[in-house]
């Protein structure tokens, strides 16, 4: 299977936008670099012959079809900082060979989420070359460009423009996904430190892979492994590594309380919440570092279970970080989601990955009865910000998650595969 030449191209293309949000500027709320790549993705569709806009300038829309309802498919062009640890450039779309899933490619965005978003073009854009147009319905292929931060701009989009009557957000994996945790992002803060000063991560949602500090005249350095933050087990938090350096170095971890902090730091037990639902156990990761002549200052990424109350989770947080001469604000917090996972629309998507998931590389059959039941995640989609949202792929659940990491890839008979599963979802459009 090998991708035509107008998809390498526009992939290739769409990869080389370090599209890490930035700096808002006129026109681009996001910074430049988002607002680049959703030039170039509805650009390109325009001149595909698809109907194209813009929502306040945060979200762009591809559609076709003729009348009748509106079917959604919703992704975002937004990326994480590259980060450490790649073999090669993470915005040059590369191309090798493995043993076990045939062709790679690799590439910041490829699975999250430039790469679903692409596939769901191509899957639109298939039937559109065929002749295929909907002719009682319209697909609308909706692009956000901030995604990886604060999701205001489907926000913006559900208030402002045509909300689908259902969508999917291929954003997590398969089967589909009928409950988020909640996602809880807190700083603490407290006084900068004589003769100290740090700095580790780039993205609270990103285990860090680096991190560094000056204490007196030693300057320590230390290398993790970065995952995505709602499976940091996944990982090796280089900011935790750093406080355990400093200590070997025989430094007395009570006169730096941030890093005292993060020695001590047990995620359950910092935020009174041991409980395990269906939605799993709390999961945390301590994303950022930042230590200067002014504050010291860490952000920790929460996923915290659906029957878990948030406030509740910071407040002992909070009272936790005092003891350490600390204090603690709320970042950000973004709800729980939970839908039927016995719904006709959610039994439908089911249906259409059962019958592409023997197509993916490395199944087994044995995993027919594993993987065909609508799961919960700690990742958090686009399914909490526009109504009538499901998450529906586009990983294989055998597969180790490569959201956020290093090397970040997919096989392209993988790809491939998405493309044929997208297409199967607007054949079959009466899932509302």
């Amino acid at each position: 299977m090998e991708l035509t030449s107008y998809q390498k191209d526009f992939l290739t293309k769409l990869i080389s936008v370090k599209s890490v949000g930035g700096e808002p500027s006129e026109g681009a709320p996001y910074g430049k670099d988002s607002r680049q790549a959703l030039d170039f993705f509805l650009t390109e569709a325009s001149k595909a012959g698809f109907r194209t806009g813009v929502t306040g300038d945060r979200a762009g829309w591809v559609e076709f079809g003729d009348g009748g309802p509106l079917i959604g498919i919703i992704c975002h062009l937004d990326v994480v900082p590259a980060g450490d640890g790649w073999n090669s450039d993470p915005f040059t779309l590369t191309f090798n060979e493995s043993s076990d899933r045939g062709m790679v490619m690799t590439g910041r965005g490829i699975i999250d989420d430039k790469g679903p978003a692409a596939a769901s073009y191509f899957a639109m854009k298939e039937l559109l070359d065929e002749g295929k147009t909907p002719k009682d319905f319209r697909v609308r292929l909706i692009l956000g460009t901030d995604e990886e931060r604060t999701c205001s701009c489907v926000e913006y989009y559900a208030e402002h423009g045509e909300v689908p009557e259902f969508s999917i957000t291929p954003d997590a994996e398969f089967p589909a996904i009928y409950c988020e945790k909640g996602i809880l992002h807190v700083k603490i803060t407290g006084a900068a430190c004589a003769d100290f000063t740090a700095c580790g991560g780039s993205a609270a949602n990103m285990v860090p892979a680096k991190a560094s500090c000056t204490v007196n005249a030693d300057e320590i350095l230390v290398t993790g492994k970065p995952a995505h933050a709602s499976r940091p087990e996944q990982g090796v938090n280089a900011i935790a590594l750093l406080a355990d350096a400093v200590e070997s170095f025989g430094y007395d971890l009570g006169d730096y309380p941030i890093l005292k902090f993060v020695k001590e730091f047990d995620g359950p037990a910092f935020t009174g919440c041991s409980i395990t639902d269906e939605s799993g156990s709390l999961t945390s990761n301590i994303g950022i570092l930042k230590a200067d002549e002014e504050e010291c200052s860490l952000i920790i990424d929460f996923r915290v279970p659906f029957t878990f109350s948030l406030q509740e989770a910071f407040d002992t947080l909070k009272a936790k970080a005092s003891g350490y001469g600390l204090d603690a604000e709320i970042d950000s917090a973004m709800e729980s989601i939970y839908k039927d996972k016995n719904s006709s629309s959610i039994r439908k998507l089911t249906s259409i990955w059962e019958s592409h998931m023997d197509k993916f590389t490395g199944f087994k059959e044995e995993y027919r009865k594993l993987y065909t039941e609508a799961i919960a995640i700690g990742g958090g989609t686009y399914a909490r910000h526009i109504p009538n949202t499901i998450a529906f792929g586009p990983q294989a659940p055998w597969h180790e998650d490569q959201c956020h990491q290093a090397n970040e890839s997919v096989a392209v008979s993988d790809f491939i595969e998405w493309i044929s599963v997208i297409r199967e979802y607007i054949e079959r459009a009466g899932l509302s």
